[in-house]
């Protein structure tokens, strides 16, 4: 199993980026994906969540409503629009799997400031 972050970067408040993350090793369809984020010295914090067909999505309440969750199971990618930023939305973002033991990615950093 090998999860591929990209798309972070440098980002002022109020601003856009497009997260992607890039699955191979297994069978990416038949299992459901989430999106993390971590900050240092804080636990990893669930942020999004999206079921295998993509009809169902949950995210954490700070982001409802700014960012979204997709997939595309041809191209075993899973994205997360992130609009609105706010510092408080900096961090490293990792996706992860769910259902089956995998390692976790490099993640992407994000990092909102003026």
């Amino acid at each position: 199993v090998q999860l591929v972050e990209s798309g972070g970067g440098l980002v002022q408040p109020g601003g856009s980026l497009r997260l992607s993350c890039a699955a191979s090793g297994f069978t990416f369809s038949n299992y459901p994906m989430k999106w993390y984020r971590q900050v240092p010295g804080k636990e990893r914090e669930l942020v999004a969540f999206i079921s295998i067909t993509g009809r169902t999505t949950t995210y954490l309440d700070s982001v409802k409503g700014r960012f979204t969750i997709s997939r595309d199971n041809v191209k075993s990618t899973v994205y997360l629009q992130m609009n609105s930023l706010h510092p408080d939305d900096t961090a490293v973002y990792y996706c992860a799997l769910v259902g089956r033991p995998f390692d976790w990615g490099q993640g992407t950093q994000v990092t909102v400031s003026s």
